[in-house]
């Protein structure tokens, strides 16, 4: 297929990442699914291909990355005890091995997930939210802000995605992307929503180099 993308998505088996391979198949391109438990990934497609890897392993990356056009960065790590207590590295740690991969392979295009609250995003919570917010999610998102500085100093043409609270609501509805700052604001939006602007701005350039916000 002349249009088809060859498109690595890191964080692939669940979440956000598992729906971005769905709705990438769906349009057309071809997906390497990859994560540590890829294997348990129960989808199937002619252009799919699962890589059992681990994203802070710089041999694994690269050779997921063989013949990769787009890379799509959905990692996320498990609401426990942990990740109100710390520390969180992953965050930092992948995306500075992620970023040395692509150019290593060429890979200029790069879709990556933080969320509402990372980055100069965090301005925009309320000051009572931001207590509770920064009492569970806090070290997540201040490696999340780290995230957010090593991909916005690369050369890469990058985009990050802020989305608001996540739901599972499986059918697709209208949803706003908030690309400036006076705009932003917390909200809900679905991951099958995510997922739709993720795959919709692989080709579009209006978003490289933005950090929109993404609430229904």
């Amino acid at each position: 297929m002349a249009n088809m993308n060859r498109i690595l998505i890191i964080g692939a088996s669940s979440g956000i990442g598992l729906q971005t391979c769905k709705t990438a198949l769906q349009r057309g391109h071809a997906v390497v699914a990859f994560a540590r438990r890829a294997h348990q990934i129960k989808l199937e497609h002619q252009h799919l291909t699962k890589f059992q890897g681990d994203a802070l392993n710089e041999d694994d990356l690269n050779r997921a990355m063989q013949g990769v056009n787009v890379v799509i960065q959905t990692l996320g790590v498990a609401m426990n005890f942990k990740l109100i207590t710390g520390p969180v590295t992953l965050f930092s740690n992948a995306t500075e091995i992620m970023i040395k991969a692509m150019h290593a392979h060429d890979v200029s295009r790069l879709l990556a997930i933080t969320g509402f609250g990372a980055g100069d995003s965090i301005a925009s919570i309320h000051p009572l939210q931001k207590i509770a917010f920064n009492m569970v999610f806090g070290r997540a998102y201040a490696d999340k802000d780290i995230q957010e500085k090593l991909i916005e100093a690369s050369t890469l043409a990058w985009t990050i995605a802020r989305p608001g609270v996540l739901t599972n609501c499986q059918s697709q509805r209208a949803y706003r992307v908030l690309k400036h700052q006076h705009e932003w604001k917390n909200g809900i939006i679905s991951r099958l929503n995510v997922a739709d602007f993720l795959v919709a701005n692989i080709r579009k350039t209006d978003m490289i180099k933005a950090a929109p916000v993404l609430i229904t």
